[in-house]
């Protein structure tokens, strides 16, 4: 709780920090899936698509605890805010769970705090991960894009785990009890996540 009011802070000091430089007029802000896919479900009558237009709702983190999520959230809202009301350019990331060689074992607390709800996740067709190299390519892509018109949200994620041999694999990774993914239930989602990313 306490980290999701300082990351708003630190959010809207780094936009802050480039509005008083004179050089610098865009920025480039990683933020989270996790700050798009946390909504009431039961409320739609068709799947919904996850896109860059969607934000989690901050009142559902609240009930369910999911701090890093309502820290992404917060924090990004208030980086577009203080960016409109400072005219810097601004793009937000948004990858899912981040992969690749040996990440896990180096950033452990990261891959746990995002994996909050990952049982959820994984029952809607929302636990997509992302290899760290692509999401890299991704700050680089859009950063040279901002040149022009871009600007926005993008989610950037490789695959959505949508079985129980993904999610025994992503567990092998993890080091983390494949419960805590899938539930021991397979997977039948209709929830699709839309790619909205400037790569190639």
């Amino acid at each position: 709780k306490y980290m999701a009011d300082l990351e708003v802070k630190a959010s809207e000091n780094v936009v802050l920090a480039c509005a008083r430089i004179e050089s610098v007029r865009k920025c480039v802000f990683t933020s989270s899936l996790v700050a798009c896919v946390w909504w009431d479900y039961s409320l739609h009558n068709v799947p919904p698509i996850v896109d860059h237009n969607c934000w989690s709702e901050e009142s559902i983190c609240r009930e369910k605890k999911l701090w890093f999520a309502l820290g992404k959230t917060m924090s990004k809202r208030a980086a577009w805010r203080m960016a409109e009301r400072n005219e810097v350019k601004l793009a937000t990331i948004c990858p899912g769970l981040l992969t690749g060689p040996e990440f896990y074992p180096r950033n452990p607390t990261s891959s746990v705090v995002y994996l909050k709800g990952a049982e959820e996740m994984y029952a809607e067709g929302l636990l997509a991960t992302t290899d760290v190299s692509r999401v890299a390519e991704a700050h680089v892509c859009i950063y040279e894009a901002l040149r022009n018109t871009v600007c926005g949200r993008y989610i950037c994620f490789d695959r959505v785990i949508q079985t129980e041999e993904e999610a025994v694999e992503l567990a092998r990774k993890t080091g983390l009890p494949q419960q805590r993914y899938s539930g021991n239930t397979s997977s039948d989602s209709s929830v699709k996540l839309k790619l909205c990313m400037l790569l190639n």
